[in-house]
């Protein structure tokens, strides 16, 4: 993954970007030395995002076989939603 100074960012702008992003997936920006923040193209979120929601999917049907729920009334769930904060 390419680093990239926020300094860079600010004056070179998005061009820094699409060159890094034409070789590879991500980039991480770092303010004053620490990382924080990564950029990516759309692609390539959205791939992520994908990603994610098969996982949750995967887990939500792994609780189901296993018998990892509760069926209740919506009023019954308004009210343990409640009690647990």
């Amino acid at each position: 993954m390419s680093k990239l100074t926020a300094n860079d960012l600010k004056t070179k702008g998005v061009s820094v970007l699409n060159e890094i992003l034409k070789d590879e997936h991500e980039a991480t920006i770092s303010v004053r030395g620490s990382n924080k923040y990564v950029v990516m193209d759309m692609e390539r979120y959205n791939y992520l995002r994908v990603c994610e929601l098969e996982a949750a999917y995967k887990e939500t049907m792994a609780d189901i076989e296993s018998g990892n729920y509760i069926e209740e009334s919506v009023a019954d769930h308004i009210k343990r939603l409640d009690e647990e904060i």
